[in-house]
C-alpha cells in the first residue's frame, strides 16, 4: 500500500499463522464484504480477493502517518498472537481499537484471559462460547458465502468426476487429529462400508508431523479392514478446491469431539450436504436434528455409526435432508450478515473512542 492509502486505513485484518484453518477461512470469507464499505487491508498469508494487502513494513510506516495522529484504526484479532501484536502495537504509539474474536468453549489460561481483557470490544461465535469469558461480549454467529459453497448441478455426476469407486461419496474434513475425531469416522467407516458397496469415505485434512502416528493407525485399520480403496485420505488441498469436494459427497460427518465453532458444519450445508453432526461447537446452533441434520454425542462411535447407516441406507432422505440444510443456511446464516453486525461492533468502538 502506499502512503496516501496507509493514511486512509480504517481496519486492519491479521492473519498471522502459517497454515490454512477455519479462522483463516473465516477471515477469507469477510474480509472482502468489510473491504466493501470501510478502507481494509489483510496483513499476513492466505488473502483473499478483494482487499487490499499490507505488508510489515507498511504496518511500520502506519506509525507514522499523519492520521495516526487522528481516528483509531480497527485491529481486529482471533489468535493469541494477533492479540498481542496489537498491544505492542499499541503500547508503542499505534492508535488502534483492539477486537477479539472468540470462538473457544474451553477455559483459557490466564495468559489468554490477560490478553482478552484488555481488547477494547470482544465477539463470541455463539452462546457456549461467549460463557467461558470473563467479560462482556457480542454474540454473533458465523455465516457462509452460500454462493462459494453451492449444490452441484448433478451431485452423482460431480462425484463420478473424482475418479473414486462407488455412486455416493461421505466425507469428514478437518486436520486428521484426535480432537477432530477422525478416528472416530474411520472406525465407522470400517463398520459401516462392508454393508454399503456404493459409498466410498473421504478424509480432507492436514496430517502435522505431530499427528503422524495418530494417522498411521487409522491407516493400519483401515487396510486391515480390507478398505484401502474406499477409504481416502486426500491431505491438505487448496483453498479454491474444497467447494468442489463439498459437492461431490452426499453425507458429511461432523465428528468433532471438542471444536469452538465448526465452520465446516456451515460449508457441508450450503453445498446440499446431509449432516451427521456431534453435539460439539455450534453444531447444536447450526443442525435442526432429524430436519437439516442427525445429532450425535460427541465421542460416541456407536451413536456416529447409527446415525449415518440412517442416512446411507436411504439416499434420497439424504438428499432431501440436504436440501433443507442449504434453505437453513441460505435463511439464517449468510455470510453478509456476519459481516454487517461485525462492522456494527466496529462502529460502536470508533464512537466510544470519540
Amino acid at each position: 500500500m502506499d502512503d496516501q492509502a496507509l493514511s486512509d486505513l480504517e481496519i486492519v485484518i491479521p492473519n498471522l499463522h502459517w497454515r490454512y484453518s477455519g479462522v483463516t477461512a473465516t477471515n477469507r470469507m469477510i474480509a472482502p464484504r468489510l473491504a466493501r464499505p470501510y478502507h481494509t487491508a489483510w496483513l499476513g498469508r492466505d488473502a483473499p480477493e478483494g482487499i487490499a494487502r499490507l505488508s510489515f513494513g507498511g504496518l511500520l510506516r502506519l506509525r507514522f502517518c499523519p492520521s495516526n495522529r487522528r481516528a483509531a484504526r480497527i485491529w481486529h484479532a482471533r489468535r493469541n498472537n494477533e492479540m498481542i501484536v496489537g498491544l505492542v502495537l499499541k503500547l508503542f504509539g499505534w492508535k488502534l481499537k483492539l477486537i477479539y474474536t472468540s470462538a473457544g468453549q474451553r477455559r483459557f489460561s490466564r495468559f489468554t484471559q490477560f490478553l482478552i481483557g484488555r481488547m477494547d470490544e470482544v465477539i463470541a461465535t455463539s452462546d457456549a462460547a461467549a460463557s467461558y469469558l470473563r467479560c462482556p461480549a457480542t454474540v454473533i454467529l458465523h455465516g457462509v458465502d452460500a454462493d462459494v459453497y453451492r449444490p452441484p448441478a448433478d451431485r452423482a455426476a460431480s462425484f463420478a468426476g473424482s475418479g473414486l469407486p462407488g455412486k455416493y461419496g461421505i466425507g469428514c474434513f478437518g486436520r486428521v487429529r484426535m480432537q477432530k475425531g477422525t478416528d472416530l469416522f474411520v472406525e465407522a467407516m470400517c463398520r459401516l462400508l462392508p454393508n454399503y458397496p456404493d459409498y466410498t469415505a473421504i478424509v480432507v485434512g492436514l496430517i502435522t508431523p505431530r499427528h503422524r502416528r495418530f494417522a498411521a493407525r487409522l491407516l493400519e485399520r483401515v487396510e486391515s479392514a480390507g478398505l484401502a480403496g474406499r477409504v481416502r485420505f486426500l491431505g491438505e488441498l487448496p483453498i479454491d478446491e474444497l467447494p468442489l469436494w463439498y459437492q461431490r459427497i452426499s453425507i458429511y460427518a461432523f465428528t468433532s469431539r471438542v471444536e469452538g465453532f465448526g465452520l465446516t458444519l456451515l460449508e457441508a450445508e450450503a453445498a446440499g450436504a446431509a449432516l451427521v453432526a456431534a453435539r460439539a461447537g455450534a453444531a447444536e446452533n447450526v443442525v435442526i436434528d432429524r430436519e437439516t441434520g442427525v445429532l450425535v454425542r460427541a465421542g460416541d462411535v456407536d451413536a456416529l455409526v447409527k446415525g449415518l447407516d440412517t442416512l446411507m441406507r436411504d439416499p434420497g432422505k439424504a438428499a432431501a435432508m440436504g436440501a433443507r440444510a442449504r434453505g437453513r443456511v441460505m435463511a439464517e446464516f449468510n455470510v453478509n450478515v456476519e459481516a454487517a453486525r461485525i462492522a456494527e461492533v466496529y462502529r460502536r468502538s470508533w464512537a466510544r473512542g470519540r
